[in-house]
């Protein structure tokens, strides 16, 4: 019978001369897992041995696709998965475009790339045809112009390639990959460990096509979702701005980062930021990734300011946050250009504005001098400093060799009290969502799987936003309640499941969770309700959860917020609000709680096995 996945898993060895193999895909291991997510998460369970060092040439850089990958349904990101050289636990980075359905055409499921080359390479994949190009002529060019050399080289601009630019090669720990210019699979430093296997990129052509279990139900699903997407007022939303319409919103409950996370307002920057403004001042054409009929991207040209003419991306409501009030700076043009360089460099644009307000803040306190800056003045708002901090951070030259590790262990160099306003967790940079404000993000973002992260749980919708959820109506803004550690719990599961699809969050929006389970099942020919698409989501939360347990997850780790973030906020709505101790450990049991763990965060061997997990139940410290 027909199903939509490819069938095929390609393994290649970067030590090896003759290192590449394909084998089968399992339909068992995929019936168990579904895709994306999930295959990256039990491959990476299965391969990597505790404590390996992430760079280590053992640790896999596993790139998935879905099983509705390819199809018209805009779920076609990719997914790429490794141990993070940020935080040591598990990670998994995302991009849209065109690379992830190339990738399904040319017949593969997953790629597993593991070792390290002697010299640096980059990946040619050409449906059955794959080998190992040398990458010295490309090895130390930014993203854009590697893409550029690897099409002329191959002589075929519909190529698609994922790769990386010099912060990845030199190991910044957060350092992208970089797919159909403007797509970047951020968070974690998936770019620095294909950097350390002299891994520069993999390009791929494909000329197959997917297979469908039920092309008749699967068509009358489809029209069904873009139906639900036309009519979604978040979709609209996303069309019409992008992610930058959300900085109003932010910006008036006081949840916009403001200078190093101090506070939650900053009308200025936020006025100068949005979707507005950057329609006014860059936008000139709209762009979609492969079948998604939202085009949330905008592409843009610089035409006031020192830059002219810099083509631009989106700059995405995260990295106006970050880049821009969290920085002190509201110059539109100077937030673009930086993110520009962010782009070109290979760096992830929330971590380089959280490290570069810390450095900002350590600048104003005085316990970083000009001397140490290479005779920068980075104080906020001075947009020529943040400027030059991105290219020593992408370059690790001067006291970007320092901030290119991350803001945890950059403010542990430093020291002199500078770890007290150093704004992460569990080492992960944290977002422009922070949960002063919303105490129930206190608990999704601690609990993340990757780190500090938003797109695991935002807890705004649900206690701002006036959303529902399954199994509740919204939540009082600042009440303590185990409603809302169980919303995060859903909110988990529901992802993880839709990641093992490779879905998008903007569709997400629109589609409704019966249309998806009435797709996957079309697609593959299983039938899958919504309720055991939560199951899948579920069991994949807890593989990693294992996984993460194993390098020293526990409940020591998932309460290291942030010394600010137990401050009274200055200003905004919830002006006084702070997220105490008390509330975040009631949060945190009810967390463990709603999930089967015990006290300490540790799956329990019951849980395990009701989902299926038998395998790894040995693992568990007896």
């Amino acid at each position: 019978m027909a199903n939509s996945y490819a069938g095929k898993i390609l393994h290649v060895d970067l030590t090896k001369r003759k290192g590449v193999k394909k084998q089968d895909l399992d339909m068992n291991f995929a019936k168990t897992y579904l895709g994306g997510k999930g295959f990256g998460a039990k491959l990476l369970y299965d391969m990597v041995p505790p404590k390996l060092d992430p760079f280590s040439p053992q640790n896999p850089v596993i790139f998935c696709t879905g099983p509705l990958t390819g199809t018209m349904t805009p779920t076609n990101r990719y997914c790429i998965v490794t141990k993070s050289p940020l935080t040591g636990f598990f990670s998994d980075s995302y991009a849209g475009g065109d690379f992830s359905p190339e990738l399904k055409f040319a017949g593969y499921d997953i790629v597993v790339i593991k070792g390290k080359a002697p010299k640096p390479v980059y990946l040619w994949i050409d449906d059955d045809n794959v080998e190992l190009r040398s990458a010295k002529g490309i090895w130390g060019l930014d993203t854009y112009q590697t893409q550029e050399r690897i099409l002329e080289e191959l002589g075929d601009k519909s190529v698609k390639a994922a790769c990386i630019g010099p912060a990845g090669e030199k190991r910044v720990r957060f350092a992208t990959v970089d797919s159909s210019p403007h797509r970047q699979a951020g968070r974690c430093g998936t770019g620095a460990v294909m950097g350390s296997k002299n891994l520069k990129a993999v390009a791929v052509r494909g000329t197959g096509k997917v297979e469908l279990a039920d092309p008749k139900a699967f068509d009358e699903a489809y029209w069904k979702s873009r139906e639900e997407i036309e009519k979604s007022n978040d979709s609209l939303t996303y069309r019409k701005g992008g992610t930058p319409a959300f900085v109003g919103f932010a910006n008036s409950q006081g949840l916009y980062p403001t200078r190093n996370f101090y506070d939650g307002v900053y009308d200025k920057a936020a006025s100068s930021l949005d979707d507005v403004s950057q329609r006014k001042y860059l936008w000139t054409r709209e762009y979609g990734c492969f079948a998604c009929p939202i085009h949330c991207t905008k592409i843009g040209r610089i035409r006031r300011g020192p830059w002219v003419g810099t083509e631009t991306d989106i700059i995405e409501y995260e990295t106006t946050g970050l880049m821009g009030s969290n920085c002190g700076i509201d110059f539109l043009e100077a937030v673009a250009y930086s993110t520009a360089l962010c782009d070109k460099y290979g760096l992830d644009s929330i971590s380089t504005g959280n490290v570069i307000g810390w450095t900002m803040e350590c600048y104003e306190k005085g316990i970083l001098k000009k001397k140490d800056l290479s005779g920068l003045d980075a104080k906020f708002g001075n947009w020529r400093a943040q400027i030059e901090l991105v290219k020593m951070i992408g370059e690790r030259r001067g006291i970007g060799r320092i901030l290119g590790e991350g803001v945890a262990r950059a403010s542990k160099a430093i020291g002199k009290g500078s770890e007290e306003f150093a704004i992460h967790i569990k080492k992960m940079e944290t977002p422009a969502w922070p949960p002063r404000g919303s105490p129930g993000q206190a608990i999704a973002l601690a609990c993340s799987d990757r780190g500090c992260d938003h797109q695991r749980g935002w807890m705004p919708a649900y206690e701002i936003g006036g959303y529902s959820w399954p199994f509740g109506g919204p939540f009082d803004r600042l009440s303590i309640e185990p409603k809302k550690s169980q919303c995060v719990k859903w909110e988990q599961d529901h992802l993880s499941a839709l990641y093992s699809l490779t879905v998008c969050e903007f569709s997400r929006s629109g589609i409704q969770n019966d249309t998806y389970a009435a797709l996957l099942s079309a697609a593959t020919g299983w039938k899958i309700d919504y309720n055991e698409m939560l199951k899948y989501g579920e069991r994949i939360w807890n593989v990693i959860r294992m996984f993460n347990v194993r390098e020293g997850i526990n409940r020591k780790a998932d309460s290291s917020l942030p010394k600010r973030f137990k401050e009274p906020l200055p200003s905004g709505p919830a002006k006084g609000h702070k997220i105490t101790d008390e509330d975040f450990n009631k949060l945190l049991d009810w967390y463990y709680e709603s999930r089967g763990w015990d006290k300490n965060g540790i799956p329990t061997k019951e849980k395990l096995t009701e989902l299926d997990l038998g395998n790894i139940v040995k693992d568990l410290k007896k």
